[in-house]
């Protein structure tokens, strides 16, 4: 099964919201797609790591970082242990590191860019909750879609297929 975010756009207008342009592809999978889970952090990615340790069943993990721009929340132990549990993509509103390793992953991977700086470990930080950035409300459960030309979000699973 295959899909273009733009076809998704053009099928279903009123069924997607589309974030704004601010992301980087990093992973080796460059589309992907699959149901929401969230987690709200700052500099803080222990709830990243405990995530990614679960089944992710084909999920996109969705991070807000906040937008820091301070630590990376994701580097390659993290992003193999989301690939060995069947995580599709991460979605991160914030920075990950080691992107020459991440990039040889099946894994779709979107963040604002890179930072060699790792974050701290607190235990801080809330999942599945409903959040918002580059213009788009996530909440769990929804879909999102993401391939090279961006990112969407919708309420209802779409359908995927090759146009």
């Amino acid at each position: 099964m295959t899909f273009k975010t733009a076809d998704l756009c053009d099928d279903h207008p009123d069924k997607v919201r589309i974030c704004e342009p601010v992301f980087s592809s990093f992973g080796g999978r460059t589309r992907f797609f699959g149901k929401v889970s969230t987690i709200k952090c700052f500099e803080d990615n222990s709830l990243v790591r405990e995530a990614v340790g679960e089944p992710g069943e084909g999920r996109v993990l969705v991070v807000d970082a906040g937008g820091s721009l301070r630590c990376a929340m994701l580097g390659d132990l993290l992003a193999a242990k989301a690939v060995e549990n069947g995580w599709s993509g991460v979605i991160m509103n914030g920075l990950i590191r080691d992107s020459a390793d991440i990039a040889g992953m099946d894994l779709g991977v979107k963040a604002l860019g890179t930072l060699p700086l790792k974050s701290v470990k607190k235990g801080v930080g809330e999942r599945d909750v409903p959040v918002r950035f580059a213009g788009v409300g996530f909440v769990p459960g929804q879909y999102v879609y993401a391939d090279e030309d961006g990112i969407i979000c919708s309420d209802d699973a779409l359908p995927v297929a090759a146009h």
